[in-house]
């Protein structure tokens, strides 16, 4: 089953002299429980794919379908609750609350939404992570990679369609790297979890099914 959908993905930064392609007519589809990583150096447009696969910017053109919804149709209030519920998105830096315990922090988009927390659901995500005795703490009394557990815990909370990540391991030591991509795995086949991952690492990405590369705005190579 699909449940991601790029079709000729097009971002256009400024006009004439400044004009920057960022991204040119992308296509590519996952199927629900895939891992792709998407590697790519520094200005390939990788970033920018997952910011417009993720709802956080508009495309110049083309079109994203998640779950079969085009979500560059609805409006930016619908776009966002739809972001929160069927988009988790893990960060290189974290974007903890500060003031929040890893319990809060990881059960906030549901707080958000208006939902109840499942206590034991919560209870076994927090045994997943290996938090479950980190769980009353701060952000700042965790180690890096403690901190980046909570992160995907909070992107996985909800339960949605897909989570994109962005370098969740940019800034993290080697054995913290794969520690976090060892549990993205985890996450993908024990959840039947649909994970898109940007990273530069070609060792983290080769734990992925499939790579997608990317170069100067296209896609060169997806195997």
């Amino acid at each position: 089953m699909e449940i991601l959908k790029v079709d000729n993905l097009t971002k256009i930064y400024g006009k004439e002299n400044t004009k920057v392609v960022a991204l040119d007519k992308v296509s590519f589809s996952v199927k629900k429980g895939e891992f792709v990583a998407i590697v790519g150096a520094s200005g390939s447009g990788k970033s920018t794919l997952l910011h417009l696969i993720g709802g956080v910017d508009r495309p110049t053109s083309g079109k994203v379908y998640i779950d079969g919804e085009d979500i560059y149709k609805m409006n930016d209030d619908a776009l966002a609750i739809f972001r929160r519920r069927q988009v988790g998105l893990i960060y290189q830096f974290y974007n903890l609350i500060p003031i929040l315990n890893v319990e809060e922090n990881i059960t906030l988009p549901l707080e958000l939404d208006g939902r109840k927390v499942d206590a034991k659901e919560l209870d076994e995500l927090l045994k997943t992570l290996g938090l479950n005795d980190r769980r009353n703490h701060l952000p700042n009394e965790l180690s890096g990679g403690q901190q980046q557990r909570t992160s995907i815990g909070r992107a996985m909370i909800t339960k949605p369609a897909i989570i994109l990540a962005d370098e969740p391991t940019g800034n993290l030591d080697s054995k913290a790297s794969e520690e976090i991509v060892e549990l993205l795995k985890i996450s993908n086949k024990k959840y039947n979890q649909t994970i898109i991952m940007i990273t530069h690492n070609l060792d983290l990405a080769s734990s992925a099914d499939r790579i997608i590369r990317l170069e100067d705005g296209h896609i060169v190579s997806s195997d």
